[in-house]
This record gives structure tokens, sequence and C-alpha cells, in this order.
């Protein structure tokens, strides 16, 4: 699989659906915002060729900037990848808008089992774009045990070596799995035993990273870490060394889907979009650069047999049985912060 890091800056130029070609006709336009380096670029040039639709491209960083813009109105963009919790929390507040599905024929080539989901129940207002899971990637020349369990990340003779997310619903969600409690608790009892949880591991953790946690487990600068699926596949890759593992006790089930906002200016070319990347061909591009696993049935079926049948990329139903999707923690994230900020403030 081809891991390709490329950059792009695309300033947004249109607010209405149109734009000045060059030669000064007016040409449709649509204002696409994604998560970085999280699209073949490829792929927009086509769709701009098939469609006349002139593709306005940006960024950005973390769910959380996306919600603010939503929030505050959502600028000019038409289609908007965000992720589950994000998705569930702006249908509530009536941040996005339905799609119609009449536009959107390609709906046929959504793998069932990735329709409906918790965060959007009656599939009115997401299309999925890419899915995965969490776990732990280790250096076999290491760790030489079978990594069955979140205590693995416990273990006292891995001190020093062990690598954790600087991310509070993650690292919590993972010592709230290992007690047996749901990544999606509102219990302050069963958050606060987390947290001790977190607080007696602490001494044997070399760091809390971000995303570097990828070039450090690449260099062997540790033993054992928290990644997602897609991010293991690309650094397996670059070290052979490396394995991926989901702990017997479960571990989160996570997509991000493509989305309108109420602000948008060209509702109907957005699902032209929409469908467009629901398209076989065309999720495959994107699972070729991006590294993640697609909900399209036809597009698994068209890749290579190695990556078709890894289940790194598309574990068994018997593992996804064991997931739990992150639900929207807005009621809840003054907790979440005190909490998170007990752990990395202790001794």
């Amino acid at each position: 699989m081809k891991r390709i890091h490329k950059f792009i800056s695309a300033a947004l130029l249109a607010v209405t659906g149109l734009t000045l070609s060059a030669c000064g006709e007016k040409q449709e336009t649509i204002n696409v915002y994604n998560f970085g380096d999280y699209i073949n670029f490829d792929v927009l040039d086509q769709f701009e060729e098939e469609t006349g639709i002139k593709v306005n491209y940006d960024t950005y960083a973390n769910n959380e900037d996306i919600y603010i813009k939503l929030k505050q109105g959502g600028s000019s963009y038409d289609v908007i990848f965000i992720s589950d919790y994000t998705i569930e929390r702006a249908i509530k507040e009536e941040l996005i808008v339905p799609l119609n599905w009449d536009n959107i024929p390609n709906k046929t080539e959504i793998d069932p089992k990735f329709q409906d989901l918790v965060f959007d129940p009656k599939n009115e207002y997401s299309a999925p774009y890419m899915w995965g899971t969490f776990g732990i990637l280790y250096n076999k020349t290491v760790v030489k045990e079978p990594v069955t369990s979140w205590d693995i990340l416990w273990d006292e003779k891995y001190k020093d070596q062990i690598l954790m997310l600087d991310s509070q619903r993650d690292t919590l969600g993972v010592s709230l799995l290992r007690l047996g409690y749901s990544m999606n608790t509102r219990n302050v009892a069963e958050l606060e035993a987390a947290r001790d949880e977190l607080i007696k591991q602490k001494p044997l953790v070399y760091a809390y990273l971000g995303d570097d946690i990828k070039d450090a487990l690449i260099a062997g600068e540790g033993a054992l870490g928290l990644v997602w699926n897609g991010d293991a596949m690309y650094m397996i890759e670059e070290n052979p060394d490396l394995d991926y593992a989901i702990p017997e006790e479960g571990t989160n089930l996570w997509f991000d889907s493509m989305v309108i906002p109420k602000s948008t200016k060209n509702k109907e070319g957005a699902e032209k979009f929409i469908n467009f990347m629901l398209r076989p061909d065309i999720a495959v591009q994107n699972v070729d650069y991006i590294g993640y696993s697609t909900p399209i049935t036809k597009a698994v079926e068209m890749l290579p047999e190695e990556i078709r049948n890894n289940p790194i990329a598309y574990p068994s139903d018997e593992v996804l049985e064991k997931t739990e999707i992150f639900r929207d923690p807005s009621d809840v994230l003054s907790l979440y912060d005190r909490i998170w900020t007990e752990v990395l403030s202790s001794n």
C-alpha cells in the first residue's frame, strides 16, 4: 500500500456556488473541508473533469476545529468530512442538513453493516467515507508474548517503552475498557477509576504523543503504543518488526463521514460530490492513498488480496462485535477535562 504525503493549499474562493472561469463565464463550484492528508487529490481532478464542477478544497486538524466552524455557520463549505461523535452533536444542534439520497444513488454501494449507525440511526445526514479500529502496535523483537489484553500496557517489564496517545478520549477509553466499562460511560465513579489506573500506569509511560507516535514506533523508540489501524498498516510497511493487535476486551470502532452543513450554497453539487466519492473505483483510489478501510463493498473486492484479507484493515465480524462507537461527549466534557488534567499533572 502506498503512503504518499502531499500538501495542498487551496483558498476558498466562492461562497455562492459559482465562480468566474478564465474566460469570464460562471462556473459551478463546491467548497470541501477535510482532515489534512486524507484524500487522493487525483480524484478531485477527476470529479472536476467528469462534472464540470470546480472543487475548492481546504483542510483542518481535528473535529473540534470543524465543530466551531459549523457552530459559527459553517462558513462557505458545502461538504465536510467529520467523525461519528461530532456528527451526532451536529445533528442534535441542527448544524447539518439531511441528504437527498435520490441524488446519491451510489448509496447502494455502502456495506449494509455500515449504514444506520448509532450516531445517525436513520441514515439521514451522513455518508461513510472511511472506518477503522484502535489498538496496540508492538515491536515483535521486544514483545515476545501474545498481545491479547490492554493489561500489557500496565506491565512493569515494559517500563519506559510504552507510548500512549496525548488524547483524553482515546487513552481514557482504553483504561475504561480494561476495567470492563463502556468507553462512553457517564458514571463518575467509573471514570475516576479509569483515571486512577492511568495514574498508576504513568511511571511506566515513556511519553504521551500525538501524530509523532508513528515516527517514534517506526524508529524503535518504544515497544508498545496506541495507534489507529490505518496508521498501523503504514507503520508495519515501514518497519516489518512491528505488528498490530486488538485486545480481547474490545476497542473503538470509528467512522469518518461526509455531511452537508446548513449554510451550504450548493447542496445539489455537494450531493454529486458525495455520490462520486461512494463510487467503488474512487473509493479504491482513496484507500490506496490513505491506507484506511473503505465501507464500499465492491471497493473492498477490488483491493489486492493481501489488503482485503488483512485482519488489520478488515477485522472479522467477531472482532467488530466487541467494538464501540464513540458517542457525543458534550454533556461530560468538563468532567473529561478535569480527569485528564489530573492524569497529566500526577507525579
